[in-house]
């Protein structure tokens, strides 16, 4: 599936930083996730909100301040989107 350009660029940004131990893993379930979401709007092509979703839905609880703080780090508006869900 086609991704948006900077939204490509930011996951790329966003996975480098992580430690080299989880990045595959994170990769991997992030993609299909951002995908899925993707699929679920209609969409042929991944954009910024199902990558972000995908991030919350799928990042383990002891993993989350890390996650946001990287989601900053590297340009994603989560709050845009309404993230954190309460």
């Amino acid at each position: 599936m086609d991704w948006d350009i900077n939204t490509k660029e930011k996951f790329n940004l966003f996975t480098s930083k992580i430690p080299v131990f989880h990045r595959h893993i994170t990769e991997e379930a992030v993609v299909k996730m951002a995908e899925e979401n993707a699929r679920k709007r209609n969409s042929a092509r991944v954009e910024e909100e199902d990558v972000i979703a995908a991030f919350f839905l799928g990042v383990p609880s002891p993993f989350y301040s890390m996650m946001v703080r990287l989601l900053e780090q590297t340009g994603f508006d989560y709050k845009k989107y309404g993230f954190p869900k309460s």
